[in-house]
């Protein structure tokens, strides 16, 4: 008898860059154990945690991830922050302020619910230092209960170790 080998729904993983990958004014150590790596992505000098890299791109193998660049960097984080850093989303998709900038709501909220309506992704995982001050999306989020997963680094550490666990974890 042949097995039949399911195969599970992708589920949608939002990144952010500043406060997230790229820490605003980090000091000391990272909490990958290291010291911070500064690079030039060509509009800007960033700081990352190479171990935290190595951690999104070991991620981003995951059957089960699609990652989406939900970021103010927009086109400008797979051109010149890819490359800089050794992140490999070069093809990740980018979603878009534009036309959703104007409205009160939260841009990055509404892009990513229109997002899942186009994809139908029935998980997410939202990875933004934002979402702790965003009162809507987090709203929006606890409605959606365990199809949604919501980390909030502190924008002056980014991603954790204890985050991509979480974030693998969730993924299965």
């Amino acid at each position: 008898m042949e097995s039949v080998e399911k195969t599970a729904a992708p589920v949608s993983i939002y990144l952010d860059v500043d406060g997230v990958v790229n820490p605003f004014s980090p000091v000391g150590t990272t909490d990958w154990g290291g010291e911070w790596t500064t690079a030039d992505a060509g509009i800007l000098e960033v700081a990352f945690a190479p171990e935290l890299v190595a951690g999104l791109n070991d991620l981003a193998r995951h059957p089960a991830a699609r990652f989406v660049w939900l970021t103010t960097w927009e086109r400008l984080a797979p051109e010149f922050l890819c490359p800089a850093i050794g992140l490999q989303g070069e093809d990740w998709p980018v979603l878009s302020s534009q036309g959703w900038d104007q409205g009160p709501e939260w841009w990055k909220l509404v892009a990513l619910q229109k997002d899942l309506a186009a994809t139908g992704s029935r998980r997410i995982v939202w990875l933004d230092d934002q979402l702790s001050r965003e009162s809507d999306a987090r709203s929006w989020a606890e409605y959606q209960q365990d199809r949604v997963l919501c980390i909030s680094p502190d924008p002056r550490k980014g991603l954790s170790p204890s985050h991509l666990a979480a974030v693998r974890e969730y993924l299965g």
